[in-house]
């Protein structure tokens, strides 16, 4: 019984190029992109936090502490805030009655972060 065999040669153009038969006809435009101004390009405005450093009662481990969150700031909000800075520092860490603790003595990549979350940082 002798195999048969797919051509893949490249008389059959559908399989060189899938888009090929493809229609463009009745799709719509693409909508212009939206002008950002000076603006549009800072963060918004997200109240101030104080960051400080502990030590006392973590069996000698620096801890850095982002308190002091505006009450119109979810704790949903908070959690989030608290997963990305993590990402962003490299760290662990967890939320506590409204106070993200991150582990290590990595207070300069915290305040940037924030900062670059639109929040004005006091503190360490």
């Amino acid at each position: 019984m002798k195999k048969t065999r797919i051509d893949t040669s490249a008389r059959q153009a559908a399989l060189q190029s899938p888009f090929a038969s493809l229609q463009m006809d009745g799709l719509p435009d693409v909508p212009p992109e939206p002008k950002q101004d000076a603006l549009s390009t800072t963060p918004a405005k997200m109240g101030r936090v104080v960051l400080r450093r502990e030590k006392a009662q973590r069996g000698g481990k620096t801890v850095v502490v982002v308190s002091d969150f505006e009450a119109r700031i979810s704790e949903a909000e908070i959690e989030d805030l608290a997963r990305k800075a993590r990402q962003a520092c490299g760290c662990g860490g967890t939320v506590r009655e409204r106070e993200i603790e991150l582990q290590g003595d990595n207070a300069p990549k915290v305040r940037t972060f924030f900062e670059g979350a639109g929040f004005r940082v006091a503190g360490v």
